[in-house]
């Protein structure tokens, strides 16, 4: 079979990553995919895996953060995106195509329905949710707050993240090798990580200066690249391990004891996968809302940065629950990437 896997976004980022694991699920399943990215997408993940890509047009209108205007001007971008999708399809034949959330899974959707052959869409936004499921089979991920509701619309299923094969192979001692050269750290001392993805943002920052004021009973770690440059000296680097962006985050998740994390998606399955109870900072990146702690019941604690050391410590307080809790959901998140591409190779063979 041949699939081809319309992504929404840069080439770059989370969107990026959902898609590779996503191709790299069905070509274990034997699907040769062919891939199409916005034509000033970069595409550079893609690139490092060694994949070329078509460019098409994949209009987009904001994600969580659309309004009424960007998603009127992301649909007048649509006729010429439909127009070259449907001619991508008829040129390469493909048996059906996948859609990557926000304007891929939408291009995907309308272009597979006008060259009449099946076709799956991830959605993550509440635009892509709105209109794929008119045309297609839809998985929806823990983002929207549909994800948590017990009866889903017809044509609607949940998915949890796809995740790459080496998210749990990372050692411990490794990490514990690599930090022990740092002199704040503190090897007789818990560890908590920190982190809002590649990319800090300043309610990350906050969370993590306000808790090394409050208490100097563990290492702190903070990983990602500032948003902002000023962000840098709002960084305490006497009381914070400041990592950057490491290429070792696999081993971290190893080691450390506790991930207070943005409530946003992947690095939080990340975490759970490792079996890593979370604290999750709402409001955080764009002032948005995902509520992952329904979506990882009893494993996430959620709370506004504000409140951020109560909460700290809460966790601690009943950590054996919440790490029995992260061990449950483990073995589901690891397996997300084959369950998904089974499903859909399933629903794109009836």
């Amino acid at each position: 079979m041949r699939a081809l896997v319309v992504i929404t976004g840069r080439g770059l980022g989370g969107d990026a990553v959902i898609g590779y694991n996503v191709i790299d699920g069905l070509e274990s399943r034997g699907v040769q995919c062919e891939i199409a990215l916005d034509e000033s997408a970069p595409g550079i993940l893609f690139k490092k895996k060694g994949y070329t890509w078509h460019k098409i047009s994949v209009p987009q209108a904001g994600g969580h953060t659309a309004t009424k205007l960007s998603a009127i001007k992301a649909a007048f971008k649509m006729l010429s995106a439909t127009f070259k999708i449907k001619k991508l399809i008829r040129k390469l034949d493909v048996d059906f195509v996948v859609g990557i959330i926000g304007g891929g899974a939408i291009v995907a959707s309308v272009g597979a329905k006008l060259s009449r052959i099946p076709s799956v869409s991830i959605c993550c936004t509440p635009l892509d949710l709105k209109i794929c499921p008119k045309l297609n089979q839809c998985y929806i991920l823990p983002e929207l707050q549909l994800f948590n509701e017990e009866v889903f619309p017809k044509n609607v299923d949940r998915t949890y993240y796809p995740l790459n094969d080496n998210v749990d192979s990372g050692s411990a001692e490794i990490a514990l090798k690599k930090l022990k050269e740092i002199p704040l750290f503190d090897e007789n001392k818990k560890t908590i990580l920190f982190s809002s993805g590649s990319s800090i943002f300043k309610g990350t920052i906050d969370a993590v200066s306000s808790f090394s004021k409050f208490s100097d009973d563990y290492n702190l770690l903070l990983v990602g690249h500032p948003l902002k440059d000023e962000y840098f000296d709002l960084i305490d680097e006497d009381k914070v391990i400041y990592l950057g962006y490491i290429d070792w985050l696999n081993h971290i998740y190893d080691f450390v004891d506790l991930a207070v994390l943005t409530d946003d998606g992947v690095m939080v399955e990340e975490a759970i996968a490792c079996k890593i109870p979370a604290v999750t900072l709402i409001k955080v990146k764009w002032g948005r809302y995902h509520n992952m702690e329904a979506a990882f019941k009893g494993a996430i604690l959620e709370t506004e940065v504000d409140n951020i050391n109560e909460t700290i410590v809460e966790a601690f307080n009943n950590y054996d629950l919440l790490k029995e809790n992260a061990n449950k959901y483990s073995e589901m998140a690891l397996s997300t990437k084959t369950t998904l591409a089974n499903n859909i190779i399933e629903n794109c063979s009836k």
